[in-house]
């Protein structure tokens, strides 16, 4: 026995090490006491959700109570702005997400926005963020990126990704461009399935890798894995669990054809389809980190404390059957540690130099203002709004990403302004084509006599949508249109508005055109 007892590795750090590198949820507005146990133990990161928030004075207090045991603990949350919003979850994001700042095209106004959203993070005691999505949304019909990303041209997403990730981190926030290497050219959710992207190796790296490429050179803090499968990086395991890709694409000096990044790399949440339907969350999370992630993404969907031990022993028994270097776990163990460091280090410096600077939420409803796009049809003379409307919102299914908990559209705002506003949503259970003709005429008829809005969301991906707002549209030529969505159809109505976005701070500006408000004009 004494023979073997070098290589047996230090129970207590091993177990440590395992439960740094994993970021797990929890429910509720207060921390478990699970969680202060798993904190005070090792536990590197705590992750935060919509579920989690109440209101700012909440988030702070839950915050400053999760750093009791850690004052290095690294707090996360997936807080892009637009349609993607933690913080602003029961109201609407009072920031214009990525497609909105890409269609403007300033990169000053990007990181302005980058560093108010950042302020208000910090103010609530977050110190890292699961953003920006640096995706090139190369595939209009990609059901999950759309709107979350800057654009499709691969230069304009690396310049507004640069300057998104600078005006992060200069609010003390720590910036995660996501999702490498590039999940914009993809038709499968990988919240359910394994998106496959079978493309060149020249075309991934000419398409889909600047904005990376410009996040590593802007001083990104962390990277985010994608569950895609490129044959031409790796033919066998996805990106979060290739080596080839992680490893070597993402490692490797630029002088051996790769990025050069040293930062932080954590997954995708490893309970996602993609993962834990082939592989398992348990290996998958084993597979990640001898590819080399150095922290686990875990809580989206599983948050108990059953979760956290399952992981952190599945980590423990692969060091201890070899399957896992302890030199490669205590590396991303230590990434995590020192992140957490830069971070605690920069909310002192903070603290120290001023008083905290309350984030401008103008800079929001100004940068949605500048996206909108109005078309007007020549034949149709538009009228502003001025009485009681009736709204019919078309409600496509929101992907998990977004939620189901977060408001969008214009119904709202304008029954706030028009007292008396009928509003209707419609999803595509109530739109398939036996029911179309019914709902058509149900519509007109609750329309009548009033302005009639119809709000839409990415209407190029959905047929049903398409299908009913060609025939309203046959019936009401002088219709308002409102695209909340990716804007890949021809515009079309009276009036067409083209948000980038379905933010809060997207809705309000539409809502200023429809109603003859503020000019949009820069």
């Amino acid at each position: 026995m004494s023979i073997l007892t070098p290589s047996i590795p230090d129970s207590d750090q091993l177990h440590r090490d395992a439960l740094t590198v994993l970021q797990p949820g929890f429910e509720g507005s207060t921390p478990p006491a699970w969680v202060h146990r798993h904190i005070a133990a090792g536990l590197g990161s705590v992750a935060l959700f919509g579920r989690n928030v109440t209101d700012q004075a909440q988030l702070a207090a839950l915050t400053a109570e999760l750093r009791r045991e850690n004052p290095d603990l690294l707090i996360a949350i997936d807080e892009e702005g637009g349609d993607v919003t933690r913080l602003e979850v029961g109201s609407g994001s009072s920031w214009p997400g990525n497609l909105a700042l890409g269609a403007v095209d300033d990169p000053a106004l990007t990181r302005d926005v980058a560093r108010e959203l950042g302020r208000a993070l910090a103010e609530c005691g977050i110190n890292f963020n699961w953003a920006p999505a640096a995706d090139v949304n190369s595939n209009p019909g990609n059901p999950v990126i759309g709107v979350r990303s800057f654009g499709a041209d691969p230069q304009l997403c690396a310049r507004h990704t640069a300057a998104w990730v600078a005006g992060l981190q200069s609010a003390g926030v720590a910036a995660c461009a996501k999702h490498f290497p590039g999940h914009g050219d993809t038709n499968v959710d990988s919240h359910h399935g394994l998106p496959l992207i079978d493309v060149a190796e020249e075309l991934v790296r000419a398409r889909d890798l600047p904005p990376f490429k410009a996040a590593v050179e802007a001083g990104a803090k962390a990277l985010m894995t994608a569950h895609i499968m490129i044959p031409a990086l790796d033919p066998d395991y996805p990106a979060t669990l290739s080596k080839a890709v992680l490893g070597g694409l993402l490692r490797a000096p630029e002088s051996e054809g790769g990025l050069g990044y040293q930062g932080l790399i954590v997954t995708d949440a490893i309970e996602m389809g993609a993962i834990a339907d082939r592989y398992g969350i348990a290996e998958g999370t084993v597979l990640a980190l001898a590819a080399g992630a150095d922290a686990i993404c875990v809580g989206g969907g599983l948050c108990d404390e059953e979760t956290v031990l399952r992981l952190r022993d599945a980590i423990v028994a692969a060091v201890r059957e070899g399957r896992l270097s302890q030199e490669r776990l205590a590396d991303a163990a230590d990434r995590v540690r020192a992140l957490g460091s830069w971070a605690r280090q920069s909310r002192s410096k903070a603290a120290a130099e001023a008083a905290p600077i309350e984030p401008d939420l103008s800079i929001g409803l100004r940068a949605a203002r500048w996206a909108l796009r109005v078309t007007a049809d020549p034949a149709q003379h538009f009228e502003p709004v001025t009485d009681r409307p009736f709204v019919a919102s078309f409600s496509p299914e929101s992907n998990i990403a977004v939620g189901d908990d977060t408001p969008w559209g214009v119904a709202g705002m304008l029954a706030e302004r028009f007292p008396g506003t009928r509003t209707r949503g419609i999803g595509p259970d109530q739109a398939g084509a036996e029911q179309l003709d019914a709902l058509v005429a149900e519509l007109l008829a609750e329309a009548a006599g009033r302005r009639l809005v119809l709000v839409v969301r990415d209407v190029h991906r959905h047929d049903w949508m398409s299908a009913a707002l060609r025939l309203l549209l046959n019936a009401r030529p002088d219709a308002l249109v409102v695209e909340m969505g990716v804007p890949q159809a021809e515009p079309v109505g009276a009036l067409h508005i083209a948000t980038h976005g379905a933010a809060r701070a997207c809705g309000l500006a539409a809502v200023e055109v429809l109603t003859g408000q503020p000019s949009v004009g820069r």
